[in-house]
């Protein structure tokens, strides 16, 4: 039996030179928890050419969607990001990862840190209701290098605030807090620095990060979450060691988004 769906592509759309999303249909026996992610690819040459990509959908949707940095070079984003409507993409029936919310103790505050394409697990987690009962208050965080990379930025500025089902949750509980580093913008600064130095928790009115009240996610670079690692480390906070053992925090290992 095979390990893959096939699926078909039904939207794609170019956020600008380096970003793209990709819906597609969903196989109704697919099961996954928001945060985990899935193996996708193309066939190359009759053979299956795969790479991780988060699933950007919540899980209650009746697609699949997923946010792509083009890679130039690369073996499969060199190819995907030339996909097309009604063209066939490969996905895993097994999706996994360590981005779920059933791998953080109970806390007040949720923390996702992204940087770029790193978005894609809060985008299905930020839809997810078991969040919002979970936690009081929700802070995502993206970093990126350009205005023009703050991809979703209106799903979270204007359509989930006026959303039906989440809108009153959301206005109530949600801090979306976008940051660039290389162009002029309301927050400006790498995450990592905004941290230490005090400003990202001043600008979202809440005191810093402590181990009673805080749980946190991580995706993105390496070097970010590494960097981001140590710094929640030094608050006393600690990782999930593996997937369903609960922690203060948690990063995806699996991939560098």
């Amino acid at each position: 039996m095979s390990k893959f769906h096939t699926e078909t592509v039904t939207y794609v759309h170019h956020w600008n030179d380096s970003l793209f999303t990709i819906k597609t249909t969903r196989d109704a026996g697919l099961r996954f928890r928001n945060g985990e992610f899935a193996m996708i690819g193309i066939m190359v040459d009759g053979r299956p050419l795969m790479r991780a990509y988060s699933i950007a959908s919540p899980n209650y949707e009746d697609h699949l969607e997923f946010f792509s940095i083009k890679v130039q070079d690369g073996p499969l984003t060199s190819r995907l990001q030339h996909i097309k409507v009604g063209d066939e993409l490969i996905i895993s029936k097994k999706p996994t990862g360590t981005l779920v919310v059933d791998d953080l103790l109970p806390g007040k505050n949720l923390y996702m840190l992204a940087t770029g394409t790193g978005l894609a697990p809060f985008l299905a987690l930020s839809r997810d209701p078991e969040v919002y009962e979970k936690f009081d208050k929700i802070i995502l965080c993206h970093g990126v290098r350009k205005v023009e990379d703050l991809a979703y930025r209106e799903m979270f500025e204007e359509t989930l605030p006026n959303d039906e089902l989440f809108g009153e949750w959301y206005r109530e509980k949600f801090i979306y807090y976008p940051t660039v580093t290389r162009e002029d913008f309301r927050n400006t600064g790498r995450i990592t620095d905004l941290m230490k130095s005090g400003k990202l928790y001043e600008d979202i009115g809440l005191p810093p990060m402590n181990k009673e009240d805080d749980r946190v996610m991580i995706c993105g670079s390496m070097p970010f979450n590494a960097d981001i690692s140590e710094i929640l480390d030094g608050y006393g906070l600690i990782v999930s060691p593996r997937m369903g053992v609960p922690a203060d925090y948690v990063v995806e290992r699996a991939f560098v988004g």
